[in-house]
């Protein structure tokens, strides 16, 4: 059973001092960067930032509200990290007088007697082993089995995500739903000058391209992407419509299949494989497609996919996990297979009026997922694990 907390206005006298450990966030802002960045920019109380050295101006700027206590070189590679967590945290806790240790990704402090919450954020390495390494699904499957016995609060992005948890570890506690939010600084409806600087950039063509945002990497299911698109160009080439290309934006993953299925489509198919691209270029990518794919297997949450409506962007996206609670009836779903991605989606390219509906129901939509309200549940969950 999952309970979810209130929002109630914050008051600071009544707010822990929480020490949040960010330095297990990459460089590259992916999906996790991206919601401790969105959070930390609304957190309020008191709040205190470990992270990396190369991170140190970039928390002062987004947090100027919190103290950014920046740690010595030679914690960048995830062993060391993790050493550094298990020995030094629970001291710079100590020392800083913190009675919270915040963990935002999966593993906290083995032995400290301050108050521990962790964020998990996802069950995939237990419902689908099979799309991560053997060492990274095995390592997270410990992690959140820990996790979920220490921590005073464990904090989730979605319903589909706590009952995802308890089903694997069989622990039956409660959970902190905290559904992520959007920076609509950054994504927001492009202006045609800026989708045609982006298309201008990355020799994108004309707007209107078929687009995916996300780590390539297994759990995302682009083989199957790709090799719908495939199906899409050949149905289309008989037709004399101009074939969009599809345009992969994301930092590689560990999936070596995507090359091969790329070579292996048919000559009138376009394949544009972007690499991990700044966030201010995003909204303008995402706004000149005329639908985003995310074909995922499972996911915890689906940013990629709160973002694309917040740009205008039409989505057709799965049913797997927590996407329907993210997406729910302003996006278009099919089934995770390659027949079933390719007729949604040529029915979707072939219904300009649905793409608009999508268009206008996704904007809409997104402007009830905030990172304020995000920032308010994590600030309520921390005087709960205080007061525990």
């Amino acid at each position: 059973m999952t309970r979810h907390i209130p929002n109630r206005p914050a008051t600071l006298n009544r707010d822990p001092l929480v020490l949040f450990d960010a330095t297990a966030v990459p460089a590259n802002r992916g999906g996790v960067g991206r919601y401790v960045d969105g959070l930390l920019g609304e957190l309020g109380g008191r709040i205190e930032i470990a992270c990396q050295l190369r991170d140190a101006a970039h928390f002062r700027s987004i947090a100027p509200h919190a103290a950014v206590l920046p740690q010595a070189i030679g914690i960048e590679s995830p062993v060391r990290r993790l050493i550094w967590e298990q020995l030094q945290l629970p001291a710079l806790a100590r020392r800083r007088g913190a009675t919270v240790i915040h963990s935002p990704h999966y593993t906290l402090p083995l032995f400290t007697t301050r108050a521990r919450v962790v964020t998990l954020h996802d069950a995939t390495f237990f419902s689908d082993p099979h799309v991560h390494t053997r060492l990274k699904g095995a390592f997270f499957r410990l992690w959140t089995r820990i996790s979920v016995r220490l921590a005073r609060q464990i904090i989730v992005p979605s319903q589909a995500t706590a009952d995802e948890v308890n089903r694997y570890t069989r622990r039956h506690v409660t959970f902190v739903v905290a559904h992520h939010g959007v920076d609509f600084d950054v994504f927001h409806r492009p202006t045609p000058q800026q989708i045609q600087q982006v298309s201008k950039e990355y020799d994108l063509g004309e707007p209107g391209w078929i687009t995916f945002l996300g780590t390539l990497e297994p759990r995302k299911n682009l083989p199957a992407l790709i090799r719908a698109y495939g199906l899409v160009a050949t149905s289309m080439a008989g037709t004399g419509l101009l074939i969009p290309p599809l345009v992969l934006v994301g930092a590689r993953g560990w999936d070596s299949t995507i090359e091969a299925e790329i070579a292996a489509l048919p000559a009138v198919a376009r394949v544009k494989t972007l690499g991990y691209v700044p966030a201010n270029q995003l909204s303008a990518i995402l706004g000149g497609a005329a639908v985003m794919v995310y074909p995922s297997l499972g996911e915890g949450f689906g940013l990629p996919v709160l973002e694309a409506m917040a740009c205008g962007t039409p989505v057709l996206t799965t049913r797997c996990l927590a996407l329907p609670e993210v997406g729910g009836d302003a996006v278009a779903y099919s089934e995770p297979t390659e027949v079933s991605i390719a007729t949604e989606l040529l029915a979707l390219l072939s219904a300009p009026d649905r793409q608009a509906d999508l268009s206008m129901r996704g904007e809409k939509r997104a402007q009830s997922f905030t990172w304020s309200s995000c920032a308010r549940t994590h600030t309520l969950a921390y005087r709960r694990a205080r007061a525990i």
